[in-house]
């Protein structure tokens, strides 16, 4: 079952933000959130995943895109195999050059979109 909220220190993490930035994108009504019943924040997995849609989206014309975070790079030669998980409990597995993987910085916990387009699976960070 896809999970379906997040800590706040999770949401950040996820979001590539400090705690701090959070709360006060909270405050400030930049993101939604709801409060256990220890009156902690949790951020719903929806909201996570538009923020991180909107950081990344940059004018690439794909309707599919799977925001997801690096959980495994393995590289031979001149290819890479990214894994990565995407609103859980799904994965996307993309084969990439061993240069993009060193270009986008990818490494298990990194936050990045795939983008599915036809047969080809691209990476962006």
């Amino acid at each position: 079952m896809p999970r379906q909220s997040y800590t706040a220190a999770e949401a950040a993490r996820r979001l590539g933000i400090s705690l701090d930035t959070l709360r006060r994108w909270d405050r400030d009504g930049r993101i939604r959130t709801e409060r256990d019943d220890r009156n902690r924040r949790l951020v719903p997995a929806t909201e996570v995943e538009r923020l991180r849609a909107e950081a990344h989206a940059h004018g690439i014309s794909a309707r599919n895109r799977f925001v997801g975070t690096v959980t495994e790079v393995k590289t031979d030669g001149v290819m890479a195999q990214v894994e990565l998980v995407v609103t859980e409990p799904a994965r996307v597995v993309a084969l990439v050059t061993r240069d993009a993987v060193e270009e986008l910085g990818l490494r298990p916990g990194v936050g990045v979109t795939a983008l599915v387009k036809s047969t080809s699976v691209m990476v962006e960070r």
